[in-house]
């Protein structure tokens, strides 16, 4: 069974920075690619970033490209760096893996298997 616990989460004003991360309870890390989603209230849940299983290929929503890093290392943790924050950007941060990787990661919310509980990302001045 696979268990992601993210975290990082707070509160940020206008124009901050933070950096999530998720941990992964997994035997084989390498095998899933990733992503991180965000549902603000009253939304539907929305793709920010997914990386590969290898982090040889990134994708991000245009909404947050250029603003914000995903990355992962070897072993359990996936991370999001998000920078120039803004109220927009206010939402509970899930990751998610998709253990049908095959270096092409994907946007499609179903196409992912394992869902964190999510964190907390407020900006507010």
């Amino acid at each position: 069974q696979v268990q992601l616990v993210e975290s990082g989460g707070g509160s940020v004003q206008p124009g901050g920075s933070l950096q999530l991360s998720c941990l992964a309870s997994v035997r084989t890390f390498t095998i899933y690619d990733m992503a991180w989603f965000r549902q603000a209230p009253g939304k539907e849940r929305e793709f920010v970033a997914a990386i590969s299983r290898t982090g040889g290929t990134t994708l991000f929503a245009d909404s947050v490209k250029g603003r914000v890093g995903i990355s992962r290392d070897y072993w359990k943790t996936l991370y999001l760096e998000m920078n120039s924050l803004n109220a927009e950007d206010t939402a509970t941060y899930y990751c998610a893996a998709d253990d049908w990787a095959d270096e092409t990661p994907t946007r499609v919310a179903a196409e992912y298997d394992y869902w964190g509980q999510g964190t907390q990302v407020t900006v507010s001045s």
